[in-house]
């Protein structure tokens, strides 16, 4: 149903965002028209400013307004930790979970031929150089366990044999309170894929 050229176009903005369907974004638009113009506004203008002034880091890639983020410019982080990720959101799930004190990389999607994502559009050929001139000793693959996660870390992998550094890959398994008969297949063959000894 159409309500108004400008209600319909706010809409079908709201839909560009993961998740949100026609009926999230219908409830949304409605909802700060109605009840919150002001919070419309407010967002608005934050979209607005970040649009124009959000980049990437000049050292990992990651979104930032400044020319290195506040990860790349602490000096307390350990630069011998370099953890390979595919998206910024990645890097807020690692910092939430806390136990990571490296730096990171940010590829901003994965290899994927077929939607013409080469290593070109991931950064990959910056990525050597990087390693080197950071004096990373450890490259941490974080990609999703995907098809074209796996395919992506294999390239690194592959890609980085001219570096010193040890290239490992985050575990993928059976989580924390999880029960083995409740476990998909693909799981389970990486859980003992991945085993190591007890200590």
């Amino acid at each position: 149903m159409r309500l108004s050229p400008l209600i319909d176009r706010l809409i079908e903005s709201l839909q560009a965002q993961p998740g949100v369907g026609p009926k999230t974004a219908t409830r949304t638009a409605l909802h700060l028209l109605q009840h919150n113009r002001a919070g419309a506004q407010a967002l608005a203008a934050a979209l607005t400013e970040a649009a124009e002034r959000v980049g990437r880091c000049r050292a990992c890639r990651t979104l930032t307004e400044t020319e290195v983020c506040a990860i790349c410019a602490n000096p307390r982080r350990d630069a011998a930790a370099l953890c390979v990720v595919e998206s910024p959101s990645d890097i807020v799930a690692i910092e939430q979970a806390g136990g990571f004190s490296g730096r990171y990389f940010v590829l901003h999607g994965r290899l994927s031929p077929i939607d013409g994502v080469g290593p070109e559009e991931l950064g990959l050929g910056e990525l050597p150089t990087h390693v080197r001139e950071t004096g990373a000793s450890e490259v941490i693959l974080a990609t999703n366990p995907t098809v074209e996660g796996e395919a992506t870390a294999h390239y690194i992998k592959e890609s980085l044999r001219g570096t010193d550094a040890q290239v490992t890959r985050i575990a993928h398994g059976v989580p924390i309170g999880g029960e083995l008969e409740y476990i998909d297949g693909g799981t389970i063959v990486h859980a003992l894929q991945g085993r190591r000894s007890v200590d």
